[in-house]
C-alpha cells in the first residue's frame, strides 16, 4: 500500500484500462488512474482485426480477445479493478453500433466497470497526439483523417476527410500510391503527365503494366497495395517531376485537412501523425511550407503518443473527474 506524505498509509492508486482497435489489430494496455501522461505498465497485443457484422464491428468478437487478455494484465500486474476504461476502435462512428450497445454492460460484467468512454480512433489519435488541448491533429496512414476541437461543448469536434479511398483520403498513402500508379500508366501509354522511373518501378513491383487492373481491382486489400506504392514515390521524389509534384499535392492536401479542423485562434496547436511521415523530407519538406501558407496563426508540435496512449489519457481522465474532450453521440460516449 502507497504511504502519503506524512507517513500515514493512503489508498492504493487506482488502474484504468485502454484498449486500441484498428485494421492491424487490438492493443490493450494499463497505466494508473493518477498518472497523468498515462504512461502504461504492461501492454498486450493481438494482430487479429475485429470483425464486422451486421450491425457493424463485432462486440462478441472484441470481447472474446479483451476480456482473457485484460484479465491477464490484471494478473500480472496485481490490479484488483479498473476505475475506467476507454476502447477506441477503427470504425466506431460509423459501424460502431454493437460496441454502443454490447460494451458497457458486458465490461461491467467482468470488471465491475461503471466509467468507460467508447470512442472513435481519430479521437483517441487526437487524445494520444495532443492531450486535452485546443487543436488539430492529422492522422495520416494508409488513409487520412484530421480532427479538431476548442474544447467548448458548442464548437464539439471538427472532421475533415477520412471518406475512403474511392471518395477521399487525400493525401494519404493510398492516395499517393494510386496517383504514383496513375503516372505510371501514363508513361505506359505515352500520355503527358507520365513517369518512365514510376512505371520502372511500378512493373519491377506488380509486373507488366497492362495486367495491373487485373491483378489489383479483384484484391479486397487493394487500398492496402495502393498504399505500398507510395514508398516507391518518395523514393523518386529527389530527381522525378512527376514524383516530387505528387508529394507536393498530398502535402498540401494534409494541411488543407488540418486547416479545415483547426480553431482559429492564435496559437492553436497542430501535430501530424501516423506512418506516412515515415515518407520522410520528400513529403514533410512541402508539408512544412503548405502548414505555414495555410495555417499561419498555428504552432505545429510534435505528437506525444498514438492511440493507445490516447486511449489510456481519455481513461485516466474519465477516472479521476479531469475529461475536458467534448463527448459525442458516436466519437466520444462516456458512461459513469
Amino acid at each position: 500500500m502507497a504511504e502519503s506524505g506524512n507517513g500515514a498509509a493512503g489508498p492504493a492508486p487506482g488502474h484504468v484500462l485502454g484498449v486500441d482497435s484498428g485494421g492491424s489489430g487490438l492493443r490493450i494496455a494499463v497505466a494508473r488512474a493518477d498518472d497523468g501522461d498515462a504512461r502504461p505498465l504492461t501492454s498486450y497485443a493481438s494482430q487479429e482485426p475485429i470483425g464486422t457484422g451486421p450491425n457493424g464491428m463485432d462486440a462478441h468478437h472484441l470481447l472474446k480477445q479483451l476480456v482473457p487478455a485484460a484479465q491477464d494484465l490484471m494478473r500480472d500486474t496485481g490490479v484488483r479493478r479498473f476505475d475506467a476504461v476507454c476502447v477506441g476502435a477503427a470504425g466506431m462512428a460509423t459501424l460502431g453500433t454493437e460496441l454502443r450497445a454490447e460494451l458497457p454492460g458486458a465490461l461491467a460484467e467482468a470488471f465491475g466497470v461503471r466509467r468507460l468512454a467508447l470512442a472513435a480512433d481519430a479521437v483517441t489519435a487526437y487524445a494520444g497526439a495532443l492531450g486535452q488541448t485546443p487543436g488539430a491533429v492529422v492522422a495520416a496512414g494508409t488513409g487520412v483523417i484530421a480532427m479538431g476541437t476548442d474544447l467548448t461543448p458548442a464548437g464539439g469536434w471538427r472532421r475533415a476527410d477520412g471518406w475512403g479511398h474511392l471518395l477521399g483520403d487525400c493525401g494519404s498513402g493510398a492516395w499517393i500510391g494510386r496517383a504514383g500508379l496513375e503516372a505510371a500508366l501514363r508513361a505506359h501509354d505515352g500520355r503527358a503527365g507520365g513517369s518512365a522511373e514510376l512505371l520502372a518501378r511500378m512493373e519491377a513491383l506488380f509486373g507488366p503494366a497492362a495486367e495491373l487492373p487485373g491483378t489489383l481491382y479483384p484484391r479486397a486489400d487493394r487500398t492496402a497495395v495502393l498504399a505500398s506504392f507510395a514508398p516507391e514515390v518518395a523514393a523518386c521524389a529527389g530527381y522525378d517531376s512527376v514524383a516530387a509534384g505528387i508529394l507536393g499535392r498530398a502535402a498540401r492536401h494534409l494541411a488543407e485537412a488540418a486547416a479545415a479542423v483547426c480553431p482559429s485562434t492564435a496559437g492553436s496547436v497542430v501535430a501530424f501523425t501516423g506512418g506516412l511521415l515515415k515518407l520522410g523530407e520528400p513529403l514533410l519538406t512541402p508539408l512544412r511550407d503548405a502548414f505555414s501558407e495555410l495555417l499561419p496563426h498555428a504552432c505545429r508540435v510534435e505528437a506525444e503518443a498514438g492511440p493507445l496512449g490516447g486511449a489510456l489519457r481519455v481513461a485516466a481522465a474519465l477516472a479521476t473527474d479531469r475529461l475536458l474532450l467534448p463527448t459525442d453521440g458516436k466519437l466520444l460516449r462516456v458512461t459513469r
